[in-house]
């Protein structure tokens, strides 16, 4: 499997689960996780997403364990960095590690991410 194929299953995935909260949400009045759902839709959809068109235009790149690792690391931190914030909003500081922890982790995943562009794009 390459990496913008596990991108292009996993961002719609995360995109419909963020689409669900929203509407959750809205049903219930109480937006108060709504940071959270932002922060699922933006990395989990949107920046994974654009991961995966940036590796199916480098084909080579696509293929390399690398790239796949990447692709992992990212989708599995967006998740809980998104479960660590909503448990934030909800009352639950006990969660600030896991937010805090996969802000690093997100972080560093990007720096691997940059190091993989730019190295490609020269």
């Amino acid at each position: 499997m390459t990496a913008s194929r596990i991108s292009f299953t996993l961002a719609p995935l995360i995109a419909l689960t963020g689409m669900g909260w929203g509407i959750a949400m809205a049903i219930s009045h109480d937006h108060a996780t709504a940071p959270a759902h932002a922060h699922l839709n933006l990395l989990g959809w949107v920046s994974l997403f654009l991961m995966g068109l940036f590796y199916r235009f480098h084909t080579e790149l696509d293929r390399s364990r690398l790239a796949r690792f990447q692709v992992v690391v990212w989708a599995a931190a967006s998740i809980a960095i998104a479960i660590g914030i909503g448990l934030i909003y909800l009352g639950t500081p006990q969660a600030e590690p896991l937010a805090a922890i996969s802000s690093i982790v997100l972080f560093a995943d990007m720096l691997v991410f940059a190091w993989l562009v730019i190295r490609t794009v020269r």
